[in-house]
């Protein structure tokens, strides 16, 4: 189980292949979430923002048969098309692969404590939470 909040771009064939080892593996599925249109910074609390990946990481394997899993979430300063979070999930079948990946991926939008700030031409301004975003993590429930 991997779960990084970083700087650092990452590589998804990297991530896929060290969670895919396991001969029992029959399925990953992927998701990668990119910067759209403007720049942004991304703020969170180290620590707090782990464990609460953890957490939704861990509600994922009681609901699915993860066999193992990469959650990379970036922070600092990123720009359009820049890489900015990774979950990546390991399966004996893909239905299972699937669902845990968008559930980690919905719920990290909606509980996980990162900020977001874009830098558009009329200034800077704070990322409120979609309603979209709640209404799919709300299925879950």
């Amino acid at each position: 189980m991997r779960i990084s909040v970083q700087q650092e771009d990452f590589n998804l064939g990297d991530e896929v292949k060290a969670i895919s080892a396991d001969p029992k593996v029959g399925a990953v599925a992927s998701f990668v979430g990119l910067v759209r249109d403007v720049p942004m910074t991304l703020e969170h609390y180290p620590g707090m923002t782990e464990r609460a990946i953890g957490k939704i990481v861990g509600e994922a394997q009681s609901r699915w048969q993860v066999m193992d899993c990469a959650v990379v979430h970036r922070y600092g300063e990123l720009e359009p098309n820049d890489q900015i979070v990774l979950v990546a999930v390991a399966s004996g079948h893909r239905g299972d692969a699937f669902a845990a990946c968008e559930f980690i991926m919905d719920y990290l939008k909606t509980q996980a404590p990162f900020w977001k700030k874009e830098r558009t031409a009329e200034g800077v301004r704070w990322v409120e939470a979609k309603d979209s975003d709640e209404k799919a993590a709300e299925r879950w429930r």
